[in-house]
């Protein structure tokens, strides 16, 4: 059993003066579960075993970030693409970890990269670190690699390469789950650039009754926007109380709040909007997708138009 000190000593004889150093955003305290700190433990006797591995390098990167040692997950990934510049997947964890600390640029080069390695080869399945409920992976490197190269772009207010890169993440997408997830931020994409017939092929594409294992919020998400489109106040308010009974915890997930505030907000129903947005930053979610999109959001004056 390794403790936190002695993780921070051998990460700080590995990476030398470069950890902490590459941070966009002030990182709240890392608040990881026992089971992560136990996996995270494990990854590093691995990696300290062989911190030649790729395989090695990649895991204890990931379950730094699970546990929310953000700069340290970044730093290892350093040593993997120097150790591996033709591996993909360093450059695809990086950027990850590089959106969670908000440096949108860098993870955007790494997503470009990653783009370009795995061009004209065959995908494969990526494993999941936190596992779904049917421990069943439902996406891929690729779909992985374009669906963060959007979210990257979309943070930024790069609406047309956001597009791009979506419509890329769903064409290579092969279950229900993968093409619902991409599907719901390429419709709130459309729909916030007007183009509705454009939004409305996108719905009509989509499986009617997909074989979901774990992309529900992002379902009700898109259901909002076709089926039950609530359009005034007082609908809306009907329509997140009837949430609130049937689900009382959808709310409390960032990426759901988010994304009702976001059609509120594009509905003209900005008291709404903005207390769900409200309630996504308070929630505490910081390494979220739907707290980052919240938080980026607030920062405009405008819908992405």
């Amino acid at each position: 059993m390794f403790s936190k000190l002695t993780l921070l000593l051998f990460l700080l004889m590995s990476v030398g003066t470069n950890l902490f150093g590459q941070v966009c955003a002030t990182v709240p305290e890392p608040a990881a579960t026992e089971e992560q700190k136990l996996k995270l433990q494990k990854a590093f006797s691995n990696y300290q075993q062989n911190n030649d591995n790729a395989d090695n390098i990649i895991w204890y990167g990931r379950h730094l970030g699970y546990n929310g040692e953000y700069a340290q997950a970044i730093d290892i990934f350093d040593q993997g693409i120097e150790k591996f510049p033709r591996d993909a997947r360093m450059y695809r964890h990086r950027g990850h970890r590089y959106l969670t600390v908000r440096c949108f640029d860098k993870a955007i080069a790494d997503f470009e990269k990653a783009a370009k390695l795995v061009r004209n080869k065959p995908d494969e399945i990526e494993p999941d670190g936190m596992p779904n409920a049917k421990n069943i992976p439902t996406s891929t490197l690729q779909t992985n690699i374009y669906y963060h190269l959007g979210l990257a772009y979309f943070f930024k207010n790069n609406i047309p390469k956001a597009e791009a890169a979506f419509r890329a993440c769903l064409e290579l997408s092969k279950n229900d789950d993968m093409k619902i997830a991409t599907a719901n931020w390429l419709n709130l994409i459309l729909q916030a650039q007007g183009k509705k017939e454009e939004a409305k092929q996108l719905w009509q594409s989509l499986p009617q009754e997909p074989n979901l294992i774990e992309n529900f919020d992002y379902w009700l998400l898109l259901r909002l926007y076709y089926v039950d489109k609530p359009t005034t106040k007082e609908q809306m308010q009907s329509y997140l109380d009837e949430l609130n009974t049937q689900r009382r915890t959808i709310l409390s997930a960032a990426t759901t709040a988010f994304g009702i505030g976001y059609y509120c907000k594009l509905n003209n129903l900005n008291e709404q909007a903005e207390e769900l947005f409200e309630k996504v930053l308070s929630s505490g979610q910081w390494a979220s997708f739907g707290f980052i999109a919240a938080e980026t959001t607030k920062r405009k004056i405008k819908p992405w138009v």
